[in-house]
């Protein structure tokens, strides 16, 4: 049959119409793909250095994420402004489950310190982790107590320098933390990442470090640095000679999460396969081992109770951060 030139011009609209339509969907995420997710290797963002207790994490999570999804999940470091530049990267990404990234504490804190994070730019996938927070000094320090570096910093304020993962994070919060409890005023010093501060106490640029258990753990098994106290209500397995705060006398516990998150408008489908896959990681023996001996918590919940934990979070943390 032949068609008619009037005809002719019609189909061809049509499907231009439909190719247009289908091109928009696909743009926004909201495409059929969604129903066959994953199909392609998944990018995970952590937004600090690699070596520190959210790169170790979200790496081990990663690994057996791979074995559920069976697809590659690729780590990617993505450093700077105490998380806020990797946090807004993810933020920007498109919302289709190939671009993940490691949530820290720090996700409800950075607003509050003058950067463009907000935690409503997000979708949560699970609690993965738990971290202890620690003080430390460098293996030749004159300060062999937690009570003898706060004496010196009170005696000498803003003096002593100690090194955290950034202005904002939590161990920013930490130091402040301390600072209050006991009328010291220790100087905080920022660096990209609990890694690079550990590294700067090994080196003795700083008088002391703030930073997680996995972070100070081997660093002080290794006499490179040595941990005055563990600021949370348990000792940490990973340091079994080294005290609380509390027991010391000093209260302050105090300390980080890790969560799985992505940019906000995941299609549903996508966020039960990522539920179930992160579920199954966590409660994996490898991933147990791995997070355990570096002294922090396996931690899981589930997306939907993830979402209510960071509402209570982000106000927790308002009125923590509100002076």
């Amino acid at each position: 049959m032949k068609l008619s030139k009037r005809t002719t011009s019609s189909l061809v609209a049509i499907v231009a119409a439909t190719s247009l339509l289908a091109a928009c969907s696909s743009a926004k995420g909201g495409d059929d793909s969604s129903a066959d997710y994953p199909s392609k290797d998944i990018t995970l963002v952590v937004p600090y250095d690699a070596g520190g207790a959210s790169d170790l994490a979200a790496r081990t999570l990663a690994k057996e994420m791979e074995k559920s999804l069976d697809v590659s999940v690729i780590v990617e470091n993505r450093t700077g402004g105490a998380g806020s530049v990797g946090l807004g990267s993810l933020a920007n990404a498109k919302a289709d489950g190939y671009t993940l990234g490691y949530m820290p504490v720090e996700t409800v804190m950075l607003g509050h310190r003058g950067y463009d994070t907000d935690p409503e730019d997000y979708d949560y996938l699970g609690q993965i982790v738990a971290v202890p927070a620690t003080i430390a000094v460098p293996a030749d320090s004159p300060y062999q107590t937690l009570q003898e570096l706060i004496d010196a910093a009170t005696e000498n304020p803003d003096t002593l320098s100690v090194s955290n993962s950034g202005a904002g994070s939590i161990w920013d919060a930490a130091t402040a933390a301390l600072n209050e409890a006991t009328g010291a005023a220790l100087k905080p010093v920022p660096f990209d990442g609990g890694a690079p501060a550990v590294t700067a106490a090994i080196g003795g640029q700083v008088d002391a470090v703030v930073a997680g258990v996995s972070e100070t753990a081997q660093a002080h098994k290794d006499g490179q640095i040595r941990v005055l106290a563990v600021l949370a209500d348990e000792p940490a397995d990973a340091l079994p000679d080294v005290k609380t705060a509390k027991d010391l006398g000093i209260d302050v516990s105090i300390g980080g999460w890790g969560l799985l998150g992505a940019p906000t408008g995941l299609p549903e489908e996508v966020v039960e396969v990522l539920d179930g896959a992160v579920e199954a990681a966590v409660a994996s023996d490898s991933y147990t081992d791995v997070i355990t001996k570096a002294g922090n918590i396996p931690s899981w919940k589930s997306a939907a109770d993830t979402q209510a934990f960071v509402s209570d979070e982000a106000a927790r943390f308002a009125a923590i951060l509100a002076g």
